[in-house]
């Protein structure tokens, strides 16, 4: 049974046939999302151009930039964008036991410092109005270097893309993590002032 909103679509023709390739030998399945993305062409196609382009840039940090992701889609709450990006932190080598501890960071003391700073840069990029300072940017700046950070910042910029749509069209986890043996991701603590769900 879906959970989408949209429902997915078949994935038809030649590039249906290589899309469904591809994705049986990255994730071993053709992920749902796919069959909702392929109601316009145009805007999946787009998506993932980007992001293949977004992973051959190599300024920052893979750690950081994977980290980062995830605080976003933590923040945002997208089951689909965390779990994919565990799957990929363990595929590429990343440390998943650093991973798995992005939803509750603040509590972790698995973070360096400057892991630390890059994860409340994502989520301070990620607010509504953001609440990015000049301290922040000048830190990572003196840490990273200026493509580093433009980097950095881009790849945040899109994971709020992917996150906010995903989680609008109630796109969620496919479990790909655990298909690999990995362990669940950690759960945060409630935070002051945020009533927990009984």
């Amino acid at each position: 049974m879906t959970t989408t909103r949209i429902p997915p679509k078949e994935l038809t023709g030649l590039y249906g046939a290589m899309v469904k390739k591809f994705a049986g030998r990255m994730f071993g399945q053709v992920p749902e999302s796919l069959g909702v993305m392929w109601h316009h062409l145009p805007v999946l196609k787009a998506s993932m151009g980007f992001g293949q382009k977004l992973q051959k840039w190599d300024q920052c940090d893979e750690s950081l930039k994977s980290y980062a992701h995830m605080a976003v889609a933590s923040l945002v709450g997208c089951s689909w964008c965390l779990d994919f990006n565990y799957f990929m932190a363990h595929n590429h080598g990343l440390d998943v036991e650093k991973a798995r501890e992005i939803p509750r960071w603040r509590e972790s003391d698995v973070f360096t410092p400057l892991e630390r700073e890059v994860l409340e840069y994502a989520e301070a990029m990620s607010q509504t109005p953001p609440t990015v300072t000049d301290e922040m940017v000048a830190s990572l700046l003196k840490q990273l270097g200026a493509a580093a950070v433009i980097e950095l910042t881009t790849v945040i910029g899109f994971a709020n893309l992917t996150t906010r749509s995903n989680t609008a069209l109630g796109i969620e986890s496919e479990g790909f993590a655990a298909s690999c043996g990995l362990k669940p991701l950690a759960q945060p603590s409630a935070r002051p002032g945020v009533a927990s769900a009984s």
